[in-house]
């Protein structure tokens, strides 16, 4: 199974249709992670044609985004959970452990900084922002490969210059 992971995508101020780059990685993908912060529901509308969408609300969503503040979902056996501000970067994986604890991977968004690390028996993954780097050299999404409950690959994708 192949999984985009978006986060920050921020429309329309910084998004106002999928930028071709990150559509060139939806096209191939099972399934959409969106880690909050879309802004307005039209996104996950848009992304809705490519592939099943599963979305957490970010700080920044308006009130037409339909999405729960943390999901927990199951992707070919793989358990994930989702929320988009995970809080500060001290103490992040046992927090996350704790608020998880049935998770073999946590997807999260908000601080734009792309991250994928593992630790308390858990894999934490951000993707960053494929729209808004802020300090970051590159826009970024995160692309996943999991097989019957193992996440074989995840990566950090540039979809900027």
């Amino acid at each position: 199974m192949r999984v985009v992971v978006l986060s920050d995508t921020h429309a329309p101020r910084r998004w106002r249709s999928c930028p071709p780059r990150v559509a060139e990685q939806l096209r191939h993908a099972d399934a959409i992670l969106h880690a909050g912060d879309v802004c307005v529901a039209s996104v996950l509308a848009e992304l809705a044609a490519y592939a099943p969408v599963h979305a957490v609300k970010g700080n920044n969503d308006g009130p037409d985004v339909a999405a729960p503040e943390t999901l927990e979902l199951t992707l070919d056996g793989l358990r994930v959970g989702m929320i988009h501000d995970s809080g500060p970067a001290r103490g992040r994986l046992p927090r996350l452990r704790r608020r998880f604890p049935e998770a073999d991977l946590v997807v999260f968004g908000h601080s734009h900084i792309p991250l994928d690390e593992a630790g308390e028996g858990l894999r934490i993954f951000n993707p960053g922002s494929p729209t808004d780097r802020r300090r970051q050299p590159h826009g970024t999404v995160g692309l996943l490969t999991i097989e019957h409950g193992v996440l074989r690959e995840a990566r950090i994708v540039p979809v900027t210059p």
